[in-house]
């Protein structure tokens, strides 16, 4: 077999180990997820045409709801799962659905999920607004089912608008330091997961120092799996991922920080590609891979797994457990 072969065996093979493990969840949490999904399916469909429509159209194409997942399993780490855990596993997924449709419109995004981002549907305007519908749907039900969460909700939005507008500030300001990176790695992704982890392990009764466990895990988690999304931008041919997506638009990933740091002259072909130039979008991509820049993000991305993994060492050993620790594990192997 080829070496390109070889690669997309492994892909496939990890690919499968993952939904695996997604569908070890999902018999566990059966009647759960089932009742997040039909909640989601009215939660969206709740407010005036096209608004409804283009919100509708993100969520109901499905994705892994791996932050409802972390939230519902957290809570499952205590116990069991109660009316508000699975209120706030829908409200993760609104929370997360809001982004993408703003995102869509900040970046020009054309594709989400195997179909046209709902901006290209319905125009940039509406998918803003189906956007804001879905945060105004997250807090409402927090408020109604949670109240003593929304202080915690409202700063991880904070956090999630903050991190947006520094990565917004870079499409002008080109800025490749690893300090603005990680910035936006905690603030854009990582905040909702601990968020989800976290909460879920509140509202099921479990002690502060628990808490505290499972937001470090929730928030490694996360930080992992955006490290591994960097890495298959450059290498996920056989993951459905679109290649260069990112450093298309311009997006400040690890790899990229990396390699300009290893060779600083590529600054000059980002200031071009910044400026809408896409000739150098190959040649930076080749200069990423032959600095050993996904190697070492690979790297961290396997660090980051194994201490989240780590900070659930002292929790009481059962199903949830295991499967969070699994499912960490496999969306950490999906940039090997």
């Amino acid at each position: 077999m080829s070496v390109l072969g070889t690669a997309a065996a492994s892909h496939v093979a990890e690919d499968l180990r993952l939904e695996r493990r997604i569908q070890s969840v999902q018999e566990l949490l059966a009647d759960d997820l089932r009742w997040v999904e039909s909640t989601l399916h009215g939660a969206v469909s709740a407010g005036p045409a096209p608004g409804a429509d283009a919100a509708r159209h993100l969520v109901m194409r499905g994705g892994k709801r791996v932050r409802p997942i972390a939230m519902l399993l957290s809570a499952a780490c205590f116990g069991g799962i109660n009316d508000q855990a699975r209120e706030l596993a829908v409200v993760s997924e609104l929370v997360h659905s809001a982004t993408l449709l703003h995102d869509d419109v900040i970046d020009e995004g054309m594709e989400r999920r195997g179909a046209p981002t709902s901006r290209l549907q319905w125009g940039n305007g509406i998918s803003v607004l189906a956007g804001d519908l879905l945060l105004v749907s997250a807090l409402d039900r927090t408020a109604r089912h949670a109240p003593a969460v929304m202080p915690d909700l409202i700063g991880t939005l904070r956090q999630l608008v903050e991190g947006e507008i520094i990565q917004l500030r870079g499409r002008s300001e080109l800025d490749v330091t690893e300090a603005t990176y990680e910035r936006i790695l905690r603030d854009k992704t990582a905040s909702l997961f601990a968020w989800a982890t976290r909460n879920g392990a509140r509202v099921a009764g479990a002690s502060p120092a628990d808490q505290e466990r499972l937001s470090g895990f929730g928030e490694r988690l996360g930080i992992a799996f955006q490290l591994v999304d960097d890495v298959l931008d450059y290498s996920g041919e056989h993951t459905g991922k679109s290649l260069l997506a990112d450093l298309r638009e311009g997006k400040l990933t690890l790899p990229l920080v990396l390699a300009v740091a290893r060779r600083p002259e590529l600054a000059q072909s980002l200031r071009r590609i910044h400026a809408g130039d896409r000739e150098p979008v190959q040649l930076v991509s080749q200069a990423v891979i032959e600095t050993g820049a996904c190697d070492e993000v690979r790297r961290r991305a396997s660090h980051y797994t194994q201490t989240a993994v780590d900070a659930l060492s002292s929790l009481v050993p059962g199903p949830a457990r295991v499967l969070l620790e699994n499912v960490a594990s496999e969306l950490a192997r999906r940039a090997a």
